[in-house]
């Protein structure tokens, strides 16, 4: 332990004899002449202001005004002051000839009136009445929006007149067509014959006048019938016309004049039909169904079936015929459109007497049926 002592007291000594020759060191040194430099000061950082979002508005929803006070409710017990952490909330206190359980903080004035009349004055009014909350009423509707704008600016029958007179002239006026749809040549067996049957009309597209013809007749032999009709044609729709008039047969003899009314028109499927009653100055009633439809082949190449009915309502000795279903034709036509408006065919057709009218045709010696290979053109123009 004495060798321990002895050496720390001999380290204590040796560094109390360096501390003092150091600071004698020191002491003989000049320090004015020396500038120590000065520290850079520091860029203090300036906090960027963070962007908070926007709270959204609550939606206040208005209670609806009652004309009745609301019942008092139950006084509740007044809380008393109660600190909190050093800081005294003073009790709520109730104002004399206030409504009960009616109670004030401190700083506001209910002196104005009672509590029912605060929440009324704290109420929004209603909004104006307007669609289905309108009073009933017994004004007339409103005028629909007119479709010609330059009404809105100029007169609207100066603008009439001029819609009629662009409409005449870009379309309206009278127009024209004649057209046959048979002028064919009946090759039968052993007696050749011809047949026609075609119409004209001028007029517009609602009201126009028509005329038709039909007959046929044999090589030799004359005109076997023949027939005009003269008639008012009147649009009825898009697709239909119906027409009124006379009808004058020139053959057979003896010669007949008939009131006429039918009608004109295309199907659906794009039938062509076409129907009338005539009745004669000698009360004789007949009937006519005919119509036919154009098949396409090709854009020039077309196949025509052709169906036609004639009827009588009795007996008609003197021109042949026989009450119920007269006669038919039957007929399928192929044609080549050289051009829309001039087109050759080839076809076949059938024909055939029935009932009373077949007894006649045999007591005269005539054939009740017979099959032709025609020959023809269709045109128009």
């Amino acid at each position: 332990m004495k060798r321990i002592a002895f050496a720390a007291l001999a380290v204590g000594t040796t560094l109390a004899f360096a501390g003092a020759a150091s600071a004698q060191s020191m002491q003989g040194m000049d320090m004015k002449g020396m500038a120590m430099p000065k520290p850079a000061p520091k860029k203090t950082p300036v906090a960027k202001p963070i962007a908070r979002p926007q709270a959204r508005p609550v939606p206040q929803t208005r209670r609806p005004l009652t004309s009745r006070p609301r019942p008092a409710a139950a006084s509740p017990t007044p809380m008393p002051a109660q600190n909190m952490d050093g800081m005294a909330m003073p009790a709520a206190k109730t104002e004399p000839g206030s409504a009960a359980g009616t109670s004030t903080m401190p700083g506001m004035d209910m002196t104005g009136g009672d509590a029912d009349h605060a929440s009324h004055a704290m109420a929004m009014p209603d909004a104006t009445p307007s669609g289905t909350a309108l009073p009933v009423g017994n004004a007339p509707a409103p005028l629909p929006p007119s479709d010609h704008y330059a009404d809105r600016l100029f007169p609207g029958e100066e603008m009439h007149r001029s819609r009629m007179a662009m409409m005449k002239e870009e379309g309206g006026r009278p127009i024209s067509q004649i057209m046959f749809n048979l002028a064919e040549v009946q090759i039968r067996d052993g007696k050749d014959g011809y047949r026609w049957d075609g119409e004209g009309w001028f007029g517009g597209d609602i009201n126009r006048l028509t005329i038709k013809t039909e007959g046929s007749g044999a090589f030799r032999e004359g005109v076997e019938s023949a027939e005009v009709q003269a008639l008012y044609s009147r649009a009825v729709g898009p697709y239909f016309n119906l027409q009124a008039g006379v009808r004058h047969d020139f053959q057979p003899t003896p010669n007949r004049t008939y009131a006429t009314i039918g009608f004109e028109g295309l199907a659906p499927y794009m039938f062509e039909v076409e129907g009338a009653i005539f009745l004669s100055n000698k009360g004789d009633l007949l009937g006519r169904l005919e119509g036919y439809y154009d098949q396409r082949i090709t854009q020039r190449l077309i196949l025509q079936p052709r169906v036609e009915l004639n009827l009588s309502a009795q007996d008609v000795p003197e021109n042949r015929l026989g009450a119920g279903l007269t006669d038919a034709e039957l007929g399928l036509r192929l044609r080549y459109e050289i051009a829309r408006e001039f087109a050759p065919y080839i076809g076949v057709s059938y024909e055939a007497k029935t009932g009373r009218t077949a007894d006649f045709a045999r007591a005269d010696g005539k054939d009740t049926t017979s099959t032709s290979f025609v020959a023809g053109v269709r045109f128009w123009f």
